[in-house]
């Protein structure tokens, strides 16, 4: 055997499959276990005693008793506001991944392509982000109020202003409006990450190809942002479901702006304390949540085998 190929035997080795000391796996087993601890504490602890709650009359103070369900049947046929807040928050998920999403993608796909003053405008489209939802909720009753909304004076309604927030018929488009001002800022920072992160060798080849940029973007550059695709359907599906601040902030998610997470909240912490009935509603909105996700990323997961 030469030295030479004994030398590749030895470096082969060095880079072979690093063997984990006794020291190693009692670190990685404390800190993994830590985090799934965590995890089975404050995420699925929860998640399961609502499920386990949604089947009883539990109200905080009497004994637990079995109904069966009773409450999914009350909630399904007799609660009025259950089904307008359904309604609501699949029109909450619709404009958020059809309107502000796409939105989102376009002002990405703008500033990576190095407009003037980009930076500017990444921060501008960036900073609703870091407000919180109840807080977007505020500066919108600021925008959209009836008497001293800033809309209002704008297109010079003060005479004959409309209610934007007040009138049902219209109020929950103005709060995803408001929403979506928020969300499009962290889709766009979300897919401007994943442009960037683009080879620049696959769009010279497509433009030596002859392809057009719109070519180029939805046949080469767009189907490597799966990824972030991903990413971005489940965080939507997550900010449209659970969207609770800026309408409780607005007139406590009533009068046109229902929504589940509402109904959850007034029925558990609310004056009626009725927290079997509350948890079965939050199980129905956990059931939406995953419906939408796990259906995505498993059409996603078989799209990736097929090819």
């Amino acid at each position: 055997m030469s030295l030479t190929s004994t030398r590749g035997d030895r470096g082969r080795r060095r880079r072979g499959a690093r063997r984990f000391t006794r020291r190693d796996r009692i670190v990685l087993g404390v800190l993994l276990g830590l985090a799934i601890l965590i995890d089975l504490f404050i995420v699925w602890g929860p998640t399961l005693a609502s499920i386990g709650l949604s089947f009883t009359n539990y109200d905080g103070v009497s004994d637990i008793g079995w109904v069966g369900l009773d409450n999914y049947r009350t909630a399904f046929t007799e609660y009025p506001q259950f089904w307008p807040a359904v309604r609501h928050n699949l029109m909450w998920l619709g404009f958020l991944g059809l309107v502000a999403t796409p939105f989102g993608l376009f002002l990405a796909v703008l500033i990576d392509r190095g407009v003037r003053f980009s930076r500017f405008y990444q921060s501008a489209i960036y900073l609703p982000v870091v407000l919180s939802l109840a807080i977007v909720g505020f500066i919108a009753q600021l925008v959209f109020s009836r008497d001293q909304g800033a809309l209002n004076a704008l297109l010079g309604r003060q005479d004959n202003p409309i209610d934007w927030i007040g009138d049902p018929d219209i109020n929950i488009w103005m709060v995803m409006i408001a929403a979506a001002w928020r969300h499009t800022g962290y889709v766009m920072i979300l897919y401007l990450a994943g442009l960037k992160a683009v080879d620049a060798t696959l769009k010279e080849a497509a433009a030596i190809d002859g392809a057009s940029e719109r070519q180029t973007f939805f046949r080469v550059v767009f189907p490597t942002l799966r990824p972030v695709n991903i990413i971005v359907m489940v965080i939507t599906v997550i900010e449209a479901l659970r969207a609770f601040d800026i309408v409780y902030a607005i007139n406590r998610g009533r009068n046109g702006l229902e929504l589940l997470s509402v109904l959850v909240t007034d029925n558990i912490i609310g004056e009626a304390s009725r927290i079997g009935f509350g948890s079965a509603i939050a199980v129905v909105l956990l059931v939406l949540s995953l419906g939408f996700v796990v259906t995505y990323l498993v059409q996603e997961l078989r799209g990736e085998k097929n090819r």
